[in-house]
């Protein structure tokens, strides 16, 4: 693998354009390659989350569980990379489910909206959370076109949306921090 990034640029992408796994060569704005971004982008918001946690978190359940995500992420990624690549299996979403039920055990009845606030780790739970949701809207649209797209892929991300969501609260209660609920603003009282 050191061989193959030895060099940075190429200058191949100079005229608008990438190569999947496969070799073939697409524009840089296909929708594969914006999903695939997408998911890259989320595996970096899950890197800030991760570096935002502190000495409280490390030993928990959540950052060693982003560590996998990570690695899951890039699996994601080269499946939507290599045309009729697939890597993720049932197992993978899962194990999301097992820890959303585990980490929800520990957890108050949500009785209303919360809004992505508190802690600095746990606004980067919620900002990962709405990238992945993102990410699973554009691979809808990208399944909706290609057959070539595994429902596991989606199936995934819909329940990793989930598990950032859980794993919000929980931070919030590490940090020793109540959750910011949202209040419906009425503005015909404020005029």
């Amino acid at each position: 693998m050191g061989h193959r990034l030895s060099k940075i640029y190429t200058r191949t992408g100079d005229d608008g354009t990438t190569g999947l796994g496969d070799g073939q060569r697409v524009s840089k704005d296909d929708l594969r390659v914006e999903t695939y971004g997408t998911v890259d982008e989320l595996n970096c918001a899950v890197g800030l989350l991760r570096a935002s946690l502190n000495e409280r978190h490390q030993g928990e359940i959540i950052d060693p569980t982003l560590s996998r995500i990570q690695h899951e992420l890039f699996d994601l990624g080269g499946e939507l990379c290599i045309p009729h690549y697939r890597i993720l299996t049932p197992e993978y979403v899962s194990r999301l489910e097992n820890e959303i039920d585990e980490m929800n055990e520990q957890l108050p009845m949500l009785k209303n909206f919360i809004l992505p606030a508190g802690s600095v780790p746990t606004a980067n739970a919620h900002l990962a959370r709405a990238i992945c949701r993102r990410a699973e809207r554009l691979l809808i649209t990208l399944k909706n076109r290609d057959e070539d797209i595994s429902g596991i892929t989606q199936h995934y991300l819909n329940r990793l949306s989930d598990w950032l969501f859980v794993a919000a609260r929980v931070i919030a209660r590490y940090d020793g921090g109540e959750e910011v609920l949202w209040v419906r603003q009425d503005i015909d009282k404020k005029l």
